[in-house]
């Protein structure tokens, strides 16, 4: 198949026969979730799923995977309106679903740190592969930021005690750790990480596609009435805690590189 027609300014899509590779491609930034990333990571999935290939790997270029909110965004955010949090929060969650309920196999094969959102977006693909340098972690609590939007998503994935664990303390955790909680599949070298991704698609590829696709719309309806309604719970709490001084505190406190002076409102 020939290469993507749309021209993407934060990630590639490119084809190798029937698999698709889409990079996260702002080395500089490490990778980290802007707005347009969010509507160009939309632009690339619909593009994949109207094409012929069945698997689709999502991976990043440079160091790490993706570390995050964009720093500019962050900035932005804590001059928002209500109204102008609770849209950018509900296209947070939307990005997540959509990586999360898409109708063909996807591969995360996570080359470095993924961070927050990107630690979001690392998990929530049908395999999750990690080079052994590989970083994951739900850091929000750590900015006066809160968890919501992946928390529903995480109970489902490690359970609860682990996802606590994870969401209150914000720690970092490594590839080895990440599979020992089931957020990973398997750690491979760095320098293999691409070719083990290849492979897997290729063994995924000698199933029925028809299977594929019946096995995913299946579990897909057995998840999307609960995340459904929690979904709307998260993307409320992610746009209120947005209005605290606690969160244009810890927001700047990060910008800034110093310690946040937490007040609690």
């Amino acid at each position: 198949m020939s290469q993507h027609r749309h021209h993407y300014a934060t990630l590639t899509l490119a084809y190798d026969g029937p698999i698709a590779t889409v990079t996260l491609n702002r080395p500089d930034k490490r990778n980290a979730i802007s707005y347009e990333l969010i509507e160009e990571l939309h632009h690339a999935l619909h593009e994949v799923q109207k094409s012929p290939a069945p698997i689709v790997i999502l991976t990043g270029a440079g160091a790490a995977f993706c570390s995050g909110m964009d720093l500019d965004n962050l900035r932005e955010i804590t001059k928002h309106t209500e109204e102008e949090n609770l849209a950018d929060s509900g296209r947070m969650a939307h990005m997540f679903r959509a990586l999360y309920d898409f109708p063909k196999v996807t591969i995360a094969a996570v080359n470095g740190a993924a961070i927050a959102g990107g630690c979001g977006l690392a998990t929530l693909c049908d395999f999750t592969l990690a080079s052994a340098e590989a970083k994951f972690g739900y850091t929000e609590v750590r900015i006066g930021f809160v968890p919501a939007i992946v928390s529903a998503f995480l109970l489902r994935q490690v359970g609860e005690k682990q996802a606590r664990d994870l969401l209150l303390t914000g720690r970092i955790i490594d590839a080895e750790e990440a599979y020992r909680l089931g957020l990973v599949n398997e750690v491979v070298p760095a320098e293999n990480l691409l070719a083990r991704a290849r492979e897997r698609a290729e063994t995924l590829l000698t199933n029925s596609p028809a299977s594929l696709l019946a096995a995913k719309r299946l579990l897909k309806a057995y998840s999307h009435v609960e995340l459904d309604r929690q979904i709307v719970a998260a993307v409320d709490e992610n746009a209120r805690i947005r209005t605290t001084d606690d969160f244009r505190e810890g927001v700047n406190a990060f910008l800034e590189k110093r310690k946040p002076n937490w007040t609690g409102r």
